[in-house]
């Protein structure tokens, strides 16, 4: 085995290639840390991702949950104006209760979101339940958004307060 002068020199004074390099300053630590930043920029974009998503998302399944509420509401009117006839020929007011829930039904599957309507006591109460489609929640698994209201009408007539 033949050295050069060079590694003779090293291995009389009893360095290694690693303290030759350090003294000709051509030597860097090797850092554990590589690759870090992509990670955190990954983390930050998933979470701009997100929040993008609450708002786009959140703001379309708000917007639709008012209109699900003015529509529940306009529903459950209908239904309450639906009175017996038979009961007015005889001076009773009162809701025919098959007329109003059909009223109500009726008015809600027009409007695009068809609920479910019931007549308790005089009062009629609607239903509204549908889903709403997510654009960009849909990257982590939220394809629907669940939207719901409910509303209630009671069909007043006469003097609800006193005249002075």
């Amino acid at each position: 085995m033949t050295c050069t002068a060079s590694q003779e020199v090293d291995a009389l004074a009893g360095t290694s290639r690693l303290a030759a390099r350090v003294r000709r300053g051509g030597y860097r630590p090797r850092r554990d840390d590589d690759g870090a930043l992509i990670a955190f920029v990954l983390l930050a974009l998933i979470a701009l991702m997100a929040l993008l998503g609450l708002v786009v998302d959140g703001g379309a399944a708000l917007t639709a949950h008012q209109a699900a509420e003015v529509e529940a509401e306009q529903a459950a009117r209908a239904g309450a104006g639906a009175i017996d006839v038979d009961a007015l020929r005889i001076g009773a007011v009162q809701l025919d209760p098959a007329a109003a829930i059909a009223a109500a039904e009726r008015y809600a599957a027009a409007s695009g979101h068809p609920g479910t309507a019931t007549v308790t006591g005089g009062v009629v109460t609607v239903r509204i339940d549908y889903v709403v489609g997510t654009s960009v929640l849909g990257i982590v698994g939220i394809r629907t958004m669940p939207v719901s209201a409910v509303a209630s009408a009671l069909d007043l007539h006469g003097v609800t307060t006193g005249a002075p």
